[in-house]
């Protein structure tokens, strides 16, 4: 089974001690990536739900330490560069967030005997708290990590929701945003488990949303919804102990005013910045604590000079900006967005190097445009998805990685809630040579309303979509509802709400004179129509001797060669919204959605209904050869509504049914999560991709793929007795980290000699030695090493002396 289209952004990055490498929070696991290609070089694996916080140990740049918190309770410490996990703390509650303040506050190398190590953690009070009218759900509590156990019966904060931590990079404050207030706490200068971190709290009169410390000096800097930043200045002179180290600023026993301070709060200032038009999810001190960063929904990095207040930008970034994190490189930091992307930057230029891309996130569309979302290529197992910046994203299914993507529309990215404009449909041919896509103008205020459609052609050299036709208000003012391609030839479908469809050609199928023509624009073939009803699905069969054409609540079917209609079938209570045909042809897989839904499967030879059912269908995939489809069934919301003690539909919303057409009887199932919004496809195995991870060899021919409404993806072999025992993974094909510097065991010991396999060969030692093989024995990257209890038999044996036996 493959899995993969996590979110690179739930959570802040890290970034190593030498700035070669990013450790990013990806679902269940932590994914290293070299900041120098943006590839993925190693996976720590082993929690088992989200990571939801990644601490490197800073220090020395050979040794490679991290640790990594997550909601399933538990706390573990990684050797990265192995990798390794070395220990596992259970909290035995979900942690959204943790700090750990005095590994930066400690240096790296001391003689001193070594003291517990604290962390500070944004808890999710799991037990029932229903009986109180509002519910603290979020605690602040302190962990012995070297105890590997929370300090009993000490919470520092509790608040409705767990809240992120910030912590100063001295290691001396840290602190929450609590609604309107901020909670900053000063770690003890020798922390131990009995000592409790002092408080303070800042007022404003907005929500606050980020909040960030200056490295040096006690100033603290917090952005509110409004899109405003407050910086406060001299906090906590009166109420905290001023024996910390820092900077100190004015004398805390003058009596003077404290201009912008609200109330009563500790701080000798409180001055306000304001440049954001809504609100404020980035703040970051830079490292010598002279500028600041900040960023929003405008997509604009922002940086503020401290002391004077002047600002510069770094704008058209294209997406709302998350998080920004420096990197222990100074030329080095990163950007992560809200569109899964994490940008390298070259400081202070603020050049983006490298770019690291996950799967776009789904974006909000009105109801009536929300299928389409997903085109798939059979061949290649790339999937096309919309995006909020009007583009077409191709990403592998196969490598978990972004190839390309498509602007479809030339707009810059806009921080207004109000879209204008919509990607509403994806259309992929076959052979993945073609792309089509229907791009909506909203109107403003009933006027200007405008529907395009566009056709695109893959170059033969970059590999990249190029367009080719633009077709304004095919349909005259009616929208489109389907686009599908003929499955041979450059011939493409449109069917339309306003009652008619039109068959369209690219120019290279249309000969004059016996020759043809070079010019590859898109032109209208046909137009058809039934009874004035709106058109709602299209398809056409798998040899495009057939045009099916679904006429509201009927079934069309058309020669698309003449252009005539062939003949008229089914009833159905509800709109058809898709057509799909099965194996070859031979059957046809009806949809329809509405107050009464419809599952319905057609014989062609009969033109009659085979069998039916009352579902509401998500998606629907066909294979290419066998009579069987799958579908995506959503669960009515009283199957949902089970108890913990029934796993099956826990937590699950939705199935995947696996038929064959002729049998109404579901050959396979499957209960899926965020079910809602999802897609399914069958897609041809990448043997190119997977040969280095399927020792025997025995791929099968065809994955289903299905990807849920939060774009996560798995693919499996649907005709297999158990998904699970697909043994395919992603982590075998990660790709060399390219950098020269020496870590880990070459660091130590030396470097190894590299041994070179072949793609399919495993790391073994034969069992009959050659002449010389203590010179080999050992080569190799040291985490690919074979266990000692390989190694010994065989060195052992290349030391006997050998003997040839002869037969007389």
């Amino acid at each position: 089974m493959i899995t993969g289209g996590k979110s690179y952004v739930s959570s802040p990055p890290a970034f190593s001690n030498d700035g070669k490498r990013l450790l990013v929070c990806t679902g269940n696991t932590i994914s290293i990536f070299s900041t120098s290609t943006g590839l993925q070089i190693a996976t720590l694996e082993g929690h088992t739900a989200a990571v939801t916080s990644v601490i490197v140990v800073p220090g020395s740049k050979i040794l490679c330490y991290c640790w990594t918190a997550s909601l399933d309770g538990t706390i573990r410490y990684w050797d990265f560069s192995v990798p390794e996990l070395m220990k596992k703390v259970n909290v035995k509650l979900p942690v959204f967030s943790m700090v750990i303040p005095s590994l930066l506050s400690q240096p790296a190398l001391s003689n001193e005997k070594p003291t517990d190590l604290f962390a500070y953690l944004s808890l999710e009070n799991t037990k029932e708290q229903n009986s109180m009218p509002k519910p603290l759900r979020g605690q602040i509590r302190k962990c012995n990590l070297t105890a590997s156990r929370l300090i009993g019966g000490l919470i520092l904060k509790e608040t409705p929701q767990p809240e992120f931590i910030s912590v100063s990079s001295s290691g001396k404050f840290f602190g929450i945003r609590n609604k309107r207030k901020l909670h900053i706490w000063m770690v003890p200068a020798k922390d131990s488990g009995h000592l409790v971190a002092k408080k303070i709290t800042l007022h404003h009169t907005k929500n606050l949303t980020v909040l960030a410390f200056h490295p040096t000096k006690r100033i603290v800097a917090a952005g509110d919804v409004t899109g405003r930043i407050l910086v406060w200045r001299g906090f906590g002179y009166r109420l905290l102990s001023i024996s910390d180290g820092l900077v100190s600023g004015r004398s805390v026993n003058k009596e003077e005013e404290r201009p912008g301070v609200r109330g009563n709060d500790d701080a000798e200032s409180c001055s306000t910045w304001h440049w954001h038009s809504v609100e404020v999810n980035v703040l970051s001190f830079s490292s010598d604590g002279a500028y600041l960063y900040s960023g929003g929904k405008e997509g604009v990095l922002v940086v503020w000079q401290l002391d004077t207040g002047k600002k510069k930008f770094l704008p058209r970034i294209g997406s709302p900006l998350l998080y920004y994190i420096d990197s222990p490189d100074p030329t080095l930091s990163s950007i992560s967005c809200a569109d899964n992307q994490i940008h390298i930057l070259k400081m202070p230029s603020m050049e983006i190097l490298k770019s690291i891309s996950g799967i776009k996130l789904p974006n909000s569309l009105p109801g009536i445009y929300e299928g389409g979302g997903f085109a798939f290529d059979y061949s290649t197992g790339f999937i096309a998805l919309r995006t909020e910046n009007y583009s077409v994203q191709f990403y592998s299914l196969f490598d978990d990685c972004g190839i390309d993507e498509v602007q479809v529309c030339e707009r810059s990215h806009q921080p207004a809630d109000e879209i204008t404009v919509l990607v509403t449909l994806v259309a992929i041919s076959q052979d993945g040579s073609m792309m089509s896509t229907v791009e909506v103008k909203q109107p403003e205020e009933g006027i200007g309303g405008l529907v395009c459609l566009k056709f695109w052609v893959l170059g033969s050299e970059n590999k990249k979509f190029s367009l080719s036709t633009v077709i304004y208000e095919p349909h005259r003012d009616a929208g489109i509802s389907s686009v599908a391609f003929h499955p041979t030839r450059h011939v493409a479908v449109t069917s339309s709400y306003g009652g008619d469809f039109k068959i369209w050609a690219c120019n290279d199928e249309i000969q004059q004179k016996g020759r043809m023509i070079q010019n590859s624009g898109w032109t209208c073939l046909a137009v058809g129509s039934y009874k004035k009803k709106p058109m709602t699905a299209a398809t056409f069969s798998s040899d495009g001797s057939v045009l099916a054409v679904a006429a509201e609540t009927v079934i069309t079917l058309w020669d698309p060669k003449k252009n005539v209609l062939v003949a008229v079938i089914g009833e159905t209570f509800s709109p058809i919204v898709t057509l799909s045909f099965a194996g070859k042809s031979e059957f046809l897989v009806s949809v329809s959605q509405g107050s009464k839904p419809q599952l319905s499967v057609w014989s062609m030879s009969k033109l009659s209904l085979c069998w039916s059912y009352k579902l509401h269908i998500e998606a629907v995939a066909c294979t290419m050869d066998l009579l069987s489809f799958a579908v995506l069934a959503l669960l009515p919301e009283s199957a949902t509504r089970v108890e913990s003690s029934e796993p099956k539909f826990h937590e699950r919303d939705g199935v995947i049914l696996v038929f064959n057409v002729m049998d109404p009887v579901p050959v396979a199932t499957w209960s899926v999560r965020k079910a809602k919004g999802g897609g399914l496809a069958f897609l041809r195995g990448n043997l190119s991709s997977l040969e280095q991870n399927i020792s025997d060899g025995n791929a099968p021919q065809e994955f289903l793929a299905y990807i849920n409404g939060n774009h996560e993806y798995v693919l499996f072999d649907p005709y297999g007795n158990e998904a699970n025992d697909l043994s395919i993974t992603r982590r075998e094909g990660l790709v060399e980290l390219e950098e020269t510097g020496k870590f880990g065991y070459s660091s130590i010991y030396g470097e190894l000699p590299e041994l070179k396999l072949k793609r399919n060969q495993t790391l073994s030692i034969q069992s009959a030695p050659s002449e010389r093989p203590w010179e080999t024995i050992f080569s190799g990257s040291s985490h690919n090493l074979p266990p000692l209890t390989r190694l010994c038999s065989a060195f052992l044996e290349s030391l006997m002396e050998k003997r040839t036996a002869v037969v007389e």
